[in-house]
């Protein structure tokens, strides 16, 4: 950056010549208003190092820098290359579901994150919304949504409208409905549970169900069950047994074994907690089928942690955990679904032991179509009032498997908003309605199927 002194010009009118303060020397150092990313230099011991420099990242004119103390001159073109890994993401494009003058309804992709953070940097809804919208285009998420999750979300198009659709959401004047695949046949009728949730660990993300943690309350409703493949006279098709007897043994160990085929669940969460629909879910015996995380029994042991509020086993849970992805593949239960191909149990996102030759950075291995999101989706956001109602389709997972029939969208019938509002309007005791259905839920988890 140059900074040039002007001689004052004369004036036009009379040709005087005007008195003009005396121009401030330049500084030594000159920066733009914005910060410097990616910085050119690191710390170590104390010391403020230029990395980019020595390594021939920053050049001037296209030419490496001779010194750091090189003298910048006017009209140099300076350029900082960096050079970064960054994770693949799927290749869906981001729905529509509306738009106007200030606001885009999009349907996530799962697998995506929201704002580039971490490893993720251009493979953001942020960022690939600029890219194909134009990046003089500021995008403004108005509602978060986890990384694995897919579903509506809400896209200011400028602040005052961002901050308008921000604010309803967190009033709780917007009814959000979700959708989830469980493992096993989920309870008919209405499935309330109110057990708090708390974080356990805010690097790894991951919460529990505990006594001592936030409030949360969930209605569950199921909208179809899915039994295991049958053939034409009803009998369920032989799979080929590629187990060994330790592995048969392991089996027989495994609560959730018993619980055959899969049930796709409406899901109204009350409150807002983080995790809250995965952490109930798990709660009550039937979590996410490839959540990598709340359905992982490597992590939570065979009975995946159903009914456990008060256990004092966080600590390995955290180690176990903090495995996932890097020694060990993050293997959720649905690796272990006999409709998973044998491909899926070996493809899987985890560092292998090299690093990058020019940076030095530890290099993964690709994710597998499979790891890119958990089967969650937000279905619906209404405003309570009636004004709007945004809905996106049935992702194709909760759509009945080949051969069998069922929902293809949702019913009135399975419809729970009902439950929720009779709760909100009944103020109810929490402690005392929460431990009817504590017990309710214990008794779901023990049941085969």
């Amino acid at each position: 950056m140059a900074l040039t002194a002007f001689t004052p010009l004369a004036d036009r009118n009379d040709g005087r010549q005007r008195d003009l303060p005396e121009p401030k020397p330049a500084p030594e150092v000159a920066t733009t208003p914005a910060d410097p990313w990616p910085r050119p230099y690191y710390f170590e011991d104390g010391l403020r190092k230029q990395d980019a420099i020595e390594r021939g990242n920053v050049v001037i004119n296209g030419q490496p820098v001779p010194r750091s103390n090189h003298i910048v001159k006017n009209g140099d073109v300076i350029s900082h290359t960096l050079h970064r890994h960054e994770p693949p993401v799927t290749d869906q494009p981001i729905g529509i579901v509306y738009e106007d003058t200030d606001m885009v309804v999009i349907d996530k992709p799962a697998g995506v994150p929201v704002h580039p953070a971490g490893r993720y940097n251009y493979n953001s809804i942020i960022e690939i919304m600029r890219a194909e919208r134009g990046h003089a285009w500021n995008p403004l998420p108005c509602n978060r949504l986890d990384r694995l999750t897919s579903g509506v979300m809400f896209i200011g198009k400028h602040p005052k409208a961002a901050e308008k659709i921000s604010m309803q959401i967190q009033d709780r004047t917007v009814k959000k409905e979700y959708v989830a695949r469980v493992i096993g046949q989920f309870p008919e009728g209405d499935i309330i549970c109110e057990q708090p949730v708390m974080q356990i660990s805010p690097k790894l993300g991951l919460n529990r169900a505990r006594a001592s943690g936030k409030k949360a309350k969930t209605v569950f409703k199921r909208l179809a069950y899915y039994p295991p493949t049958r053939s034409l006279n009803g009998e369920v098709e032989p799979q080929v047994d590629m187990r060994t007897d330790k592995e048969k043994l392991r089996d027989l160990r495994m609560e959730w074994k018993a619980k055959e085929g899969h049930s796709i669940v409406r899901c109204l969460p009350v409150t807002g907690r983080t995790h809250q629909l995965r952490v109930h879910l798990q709660y009550l015996g039937h979590p996410i089928s490839n959540d990598p995380i709340y359905c992982n029994q490597r992590v939570f042991g065979p009975n995946l942690a159903a009914g456990d509020a008060a256990s004092d086993d966080d600590e390995n849970i955290i180690t176990r955990l903090s495995k996932m992805g890097k020694s060990e593949a993050a293997e959720a239960m649905a690796y272990h679904d006999e409709m998973m191909e044998e491909y899926n149990k070996k493809k899987a996102e985890k560092m292998t032991g090299e690093v990058c030759e020019i940076c030095e950075t530890p290099l993964y291995s690709d994710p597998g179509a499979h790891e890119l999101g958990i089967y969650l989706h937000a279905k619906r956001y209404a405003c309570a009032n009636g004004k709007w109602d945004y809905q996106s389709s049935l992702p194709d997972w909760a759509l009945p498997p080949s051969g069998m029939s069922g929902p293809v969208e949702m019913s009135k019938e399975t419809d729970p908003s009902g439950v929720v509002e009779r709760l909100e309007e009944s103020n109810l005791d929490a402690r005392k309605f929460g431990q009817t259905h504590i017990e309710l839920a214990e008794l779901l988890w023990t049941m085969p199927g």
